[in-house]
């Protein structure tokens, strides 16, 4: 049996995992080096760091080392299980498996098809949020025997998502693509979440249903769409979409 890491181990271990995943997200190195870092800090059998394609609405798996079907599971269908709806609030830190009631694990396809029949116990997921609020991946850990994770660790996890995020997170749609390279105009001076939100304007759907799509708050929607208004000097939500209607933009779903 190995040895009960300590706290000093723990925190030593995040350091290195933070340091890979920066090297990651400046495209020094790859994504699997972060996840290998971090077996130091939460011990797992299984493990993703997936990124979330806003267009394609979808995850796509950068390293892990789960078998096909749980992957598969992962990339194309756990952003609509039931228990994803609880991880996608952004206020909320990793969900670890033995927290998670037992009614919501009873109605989530996840548990039942692909983390039981692998004898999956024990980790945490954690969704991946951008400094700017965007959903940008999820990390997520599992283990086939129960293993409590001690505190530091479960702290570490937590502090350590804004890295993780940078590390998944694709490059940001207004950066230039190289030195020197032109900035791309965008209608309006609109940000590109704005141009997210004011092409689901033309949709007719409300600011919670937005939300739910974009994975931020409703608030969240409800600031964008001030700022649309203002930045295009309109009266109300119905011309903004008469004008992203006008411009050819709609959502990608």
């Amino acid at each position: 049996m190995a040895a009960e890491r300590s706290t000093a181990d723990i925190l030593n271990a995040a350091v290195q995992v933070r340091q890979a995943a920066r090297s990651a997200a400046r495209g020094a190195t790859g994504v699997d080096a972060v996840l290998a870092a971090l077996s130091e800090v939460a011990e797992y059998d299984h493990a993703s760091l997936a990124r979330w394609d806003p267009v394609r609405e979808r995850h796509t798996t950068l390293a892990g080392c789960y078998p096909a079907d749980a992957t598969a599971y992962i990339e194309n269908r756990l952003h609509r299980d039931p228990v994803f709806a609880v991880l996608r609030d952004p206020n909320r830190g990793g969900l670890w498996l033995g927290e998670v009631p037992w009614h919501l694990l009873a109605a989530s396809p996840g548990f039942r098809e692909v983390l039981r029949p692998l004898g999956i116990e024990g980790g945490v997921a954690q969704c991946l949020f951008a400094a700017d609020g965007r959903y940008v991946g999820m990390l997520n850990l599992s283990t086939r025997r129960p293993r409590p994770a001690p505190d530091a660790a479960r702290a570490a996890v937590t502090l350590l998502t804004e890295a993780l995020a940078a590390a998944v997170a694709l490059p940001h749609a207004d950066e230039p693509s190289g030195r020197g390279a032109a900035r791309p105009r965008r209608p309006g001076g609109l940000s590109p979440r704005e141009l997210e939100v004011l092409a689901h304007l033309t949709t007719g759907r409300t600011n919670r249903e937005i939300a739910e799509r974009l994975y931020v708050t409703p608030r969240t929607v409800g600031t964008h769409i001030e700022h649309i208004l203002a930045k295009l000097d309109l009266p109300n939500r119905a011309a903004a979409a008469a004008r992203a209607v006008a411009w050819g933009i709609t959502p990608s779903d």
